[in-house]
């Protein structure tokens, strides 16, 4: 009976922790990539960015903010949730 609630328990923690929303990730300004500017390499350098998305970023510029990329259809929202943190879209300023 014992062996049944520690399992049981262990279930029970284990599917808490998957629930858990992780942590955002801290990236400093500087290190963020223009998807405005960066080259397929540099874009790729984005945890979650396949070349495919990185194609479709490129062949879309120029963007207002990084969400114009969600909201243009360019990628959809999950690899948008992948990419946020690392990603930021300067504007030309004329």
């Amino acid at each position: 009976m014992a062996a049944w609630a520690v399992a049981v328990l262990a279930i029970a923690l284990t599917a808490i922790a998957q629930a858990s929303p992780k942590p955002h990730a801290t990236v400093p300004p500087e290190a963020r990539i223009d998807v405005n500017a960066a080259t397929l390499e540099e874009l790729l350098k984005a945890p979650g960015m396949t070349r495919t998305w990185a194609v479709r970023i490129i062949r879309f510029r120029p963007y207002q903010t990084k969400r114009d990329m969600v909201d243009q259809g360019i990628v959809p929202d999950r690899v948008y949730e992948r990419i946020k943190d690392y990603v930021i879209a300067h504007r030309n300023r004329q």
